[in-house]
């Protein structure tokens, strides 16, 4: 029997790598995820440009635009005496906020009253509005704690901020650990389903059908060689976070590894699925993409779960990739205990049970 299923394993190996289009699948998505996501998708506000409306002719206005024009963040400031075209900007998305100083602004500072500082953002890119605003508040702030009396500093209430597990908030800490489990969900997903249709259209699927192989030699001579490639893009993508953007690992590879063969078994289930019920290899590819969409989408990777509607919540508990970016991401940033990878595999492990039991029953069917 094992005779069999390692000539099918290397038969389908050969068949992936010496296809044009199984090699394309195979290397140019990793290749692209990793160059977007690390340096592209960023959710980090950087090269901003604002507008600033200085009605204040005293020293403290002058002074506060002179902290905003060193600050990183910032890219263009566009000084203005004229409101309409302050307005106009925003309206045509040329910068993303617009300052406004008060008249009365160093006059107030001097009589220890509050000044009068606006800030108008642009809604319609609501995040990084957000993020701006939480920047320049913080720069008003700042001034007016170094222009507050000794006896008002000590009455102030000072907050230190730490941030455990990324202590510099580098946006890459989060992205490529998260990449491992993302980019092991796409090849998995697409060199899988492109199998069974590849069989179809090349017309040895009948081939297959009268060979001494049984149903379950197929099966696993079908899964085992995209667990294989997609257990060598996590080690190639653990090895870039940890040596090109130096991201510490900080967990157990072990346990990562243990995590990653349970979450490819369920990942290769939904794969050899789609498979089954596709035609053509056309089909599989379209079939992978509406589940990975999704998938993505409904993992946490981009916006927390707790955040979505109560109605979808549930939707979430059927997506392999939740699980396991919850392991990836402890794994390398803050050393996850045994239990919580436990805890987060059990699930992996019910969810291959399911899908690949659910592609034999299919996969029985169609040979029969």
């Amino acid at each position: 029997m094992w005779e069999r299923i390692i000539a099918l394993v290397i038969k389908e190996l050969l068949a992936i790598l010496r296809d044009p289009r199984g090699r394309m699948v195979i290397i140019v998505p990793p290749i692209l995820q990793l160059v977007v996501f690390s340096y592209a998708a960023t959710l980090e506000v950087k090269n901003a440009d604002i507008v600033i409306l200085n009605r204040d002719s005293g020293k403290w206005g002058h002074e506060l635009i002179q902290r905003i024009d060193g600050a990183p963040t910032f890219r263009n400031l566009i000084r203005t005496s004229d409101e309409r075209v302050l307005h106009d900007l925003i309206e045509r998305q040329e910068v993303i906020a617009a300052l406004q100083i008060g008249p009365t602004f160093s006059r107030d500072i001097e009589a220890r009253r509050s000044g009068d500082v606006q800030i108008i953002l642009d809604g319609r890119r609501s995040n990084a509005a957000q993020i701006v605003s939480s920047y320049l508040s913080q720069i008003v702030a700042t001034l007016a704690d170094d222009l507050a009396t000794p006896g008002q500093r000590a009455a102030s209430v000072t907050i230190a901020p730490r941030y455990w597990f990324n202590p510099n908030l580098t946006f890459v800490w989060f992205t490529v650990p998260s990449l491992v489990a993302i980019i092991a969900l796409l090849i998995g997903l697409v060199v899988t389903a492109l199998s069974v249709a590849r069989e179809r259209e090349l017309g040895t699927f009948d081939q297959l059908m009268v060979s001494p192989l049984r149903t379950h030699e197929i099966l696993i001579g079908k899964l085992t060689p995209p667990m294989m490639i997609g257990l060598v893009h996590i080690t190639l993508y653990v090895l870039a976070a940890i040596f090109l953007f130096g991201i510490p690992l900080r967990g157990s590879l072990i346990l990562l590894y243990g995590s990653a063969i349970f979450y490819l078994a369920s990942v290769v289930g939904i794969g050899l699925f789609i498979s089954s019920l596709s035609m053509t290899q056309q089909q599989a590819i379209l079939g992978a993409f509406v589940f990975i969409v999704p998938a993505v989408l409904l993992s946490g990777f981009a916006t927390p779960i707790e955040n979505m509607p109560d109605w979808l919540q549930p939707v979430t508990f059927v997506n392999p990739l939740r699980y396991f970016l919850i392991v990836v991401k402890g794994v390398f940033l803050k050393d996850i205990p045994v239990s919580e990878v436990v805890h987060n595999t059990i699930p992996l492990a019910l969810i291959a049970l399911c899908t690949l039991s659910a592609a034999a029953w299919l996969f029985r069917s169609r040979l029969e």
